[in-house]
C-alpha cells in the first residue's frame, strides 16, 4: 500500500513538473515572439511619424496616418531627450492623465524597465531628440501571466486528485479494518462460549474457589472484547452512564492483574456520580487503552492516577502515570496508526482510542503533558 501511494504521488508530481515546465517554456517563447513583433510595430509607428514630418505629398501623408492609427493596443509616450513627457501619448487613459500630474512620469519609468525607447532626431542644429517609450500590450501581459494562472489551476487540480485518492484509500482501509474486526468477533464467539460452559461445569461441581471466579471475569472480559469488535463500523448507541462507575470497574480489573508495585488511584473530588452520554463498551475500550499505555510506561513499578472532573458542560478525565514519559520527537506520532515503541504490538491502541472518542463521542483525546523520566498525562474530554 505504501509503495502504491508513493508511486501515484510520484507520478502526479512528475506530471505536474512536466506540465509546468512545458507551460513556462512555451509561454516564454510566445512572450519573446510577441515582444519582438510589438517592437517592430512601434518602430514602424515611430518611423511613420518621422516620415510624416518631412513628406509633403498627400498620398504619403495618408499612408503614414494609416500606419500610426493602426496601433490600438501598445501604449506609447513621447518625451524629450531628458525623458520629460511632451503630452503626445497613445493608448493610455486620458482621464487618468488629467487627474494625476505624475501619471506620465511614472509610466515613463515603468516603460523604460520593460523596453528600450526609440529616438528620433527632430533637429540637428540645434540638436533636438524625441524619445518614444512604450509598454507591453494587454495581450503580451496575459501571455506572461498565463503560466502562473495555469500553474495555479494544475496545482489545485493535483490537490483535489490527491485528496480524493487519499479519501478513497482511507475508506478502503476502513472497510478492511471493519471486516477484520467483525471476523475477529465472529471467531472469538466459539471459544468464549466453550469457556463459559466449562466454567459453569466447574461451578456446579462444588463451591467455586476464587480462581474460578476470576476466570469467569476474564471470560466476561473476552466476551466484552468480542462485542467491541462486533460494534466497529456500526453507529454506536449512546446512553447516559455514570463515568465514575465505568472508570472504577476498569481500574479494579487492571489492579488485580498488575504487579503489586503498581498503585492505582481514582480522584473524583468526592463525587460518586459524573454522568455523560457514552457507549459503555467503546468507552471502556478507550480507558483500557489508556491504562495499558500507563502500565507500559511505569514498567512494573509506579503510580497511575485517574482524575475525573465536571466543568460546565464538559467531563474531563485525566490518566496520569509517573513512568518514562514521551520524547518530544515522538509527540506528533503518538496517535498515528502503526506507531509504537514496544517490541510487540501493532501500535493501534491510542489511534483507535482517539477515533472512538472523536468519531463516536464527539470528544477530544490528546496528550496534556509529558516529560521524559517524569511521566505523562492523557486528557479525555466528553460532553455532559
Amino acid at each position: 500500500m505504501i509503495t502504491q501511494v508513493f508511486n501515484w504521488r510520484t507520478a502526479l508530481s512528475l506530471i505536474a513538473i512536466a506540465i509546468a515546465s512545458g507551460t513556462i517554456f512555451y509561454s516564454n517563447y510566445l512572450a519573446r515572439k510577441l515582444a519582438a513583433d510589438e517592437r517592430k510595430k512601434v518602430n514602424v509607428w515611430v518611423q511613420s511619424l518621422k516620415t510624416r514630418a518631412v513628406v509633403t505629398e498627400q498620398s504619403a501623408l495618408d499612408l503614414t496616418n494609416v500606419i500610426t492609427n493602426e496601433n490600438t493596443d501598445i501604449p506609447i509616450i513621447e518625451t524629450n531627450e531628458s525623458n520629460i513627457p511632451s503630452g503626445n501619448v497613445l493608448n493610455l487613459d486620458l482621464e487618468q492623465i488629467k487627474k494625476d500630474t505624475n501619471f506620465l512620469r511614472e509610466k515613463v519609468r515603468e516603460f523604460s524597465q520593460q523596453n528600450d525607447p526609440f529616438e528620433i532626431v527632430v533637429s540637428k542644429n540645434p540638436l533636438i531628440i524625441n524619445k518614444y517609450f512604450y509598454g507591453d500590450s494587454d495581450l503580451l501581459k496575459e501571455v506572461r501571466y498565463y503560466p502562473i494562472i495555469q500553474l495555479f489551476i494544475v496545482g489545485f487540480f493535483i490537490v483535489i486528485v490527491i485528496t480524493t485518492l487519499s479519501l478513497r484509500n482511507r475508506s478502503a482501509q476502513n472497510q478492511v479494518w471493519v471486516g477484520m474486526a467483525k471476523e475477529t468477533a465472529h471467531q472469538l464467539g466459539t471459544p468464549i462460549t466453550s469457556l463459559q460452559g466449562w466454567i459453569e461445569m466447574l461451578k456446579s461441581s462444588g463451591s467455586p474457589d476464587k480462581a474460578v471466579l476470576e476466570m469467569e471475569k476474564d471470560v466476561q472480559r473476552l466476551k466484552l472484547v468480542s462485542e467491541r469488535f462486533g460494534k466497529i463500523g456500526s453507529p454506536p448507541r449512546l446512553e447516559n452512564a455514570n463515568l465514575v462507575r465505568q472508570v472504577e470497574e476498569m481500574v479494579n480489573y487492571f489492579r488485580k492483574r498488575s504487579p503489586q508495585k503498581v498503585s492505582f488511584l481514582i480522584d473524583t473530588d468526592g463525587k460518586r456520580e459524573i454522568s455523560a452520554m457514552i457507549s459503555p463498551p467503546l468507552f471502556d475500550w478507550v480507558i483500557e487503552n489508556l491504562l495499558k499505555n500507563a502500565l507500559d510506561a511505569v514498567e512494573g513499578q509506579g503510580e497511575i492516577r485517574v482524575t475525573l472532573r465536571e466543568q460546565d458542560k464538559f467531563r474531563i478525565i485525566d490518566v496520569t502515570d509517573n513512568g518514562k514519559g514521551i520524547p518530544k520527537r515522538n509527540m506528533p506520532l503518538v496517535f498515528k496508526p502503526g506507531f509504537t515503541t514496544k517490541k510487540r504490538g501493532w501500535g493501534l491502541g491510542l489511534s483507535l482510542a482517539r477515533r472512538i472518542v472523536e468519531k463516536y463521542h464527539r470528544g477530544e483525546l490528546y496528550v496534556k503533558s509529558s516529560e521524559p523520566g517524569k511521566g505523562t498525562t492523557f486528557r479525555l474530554i466528553l460532553k455532559g
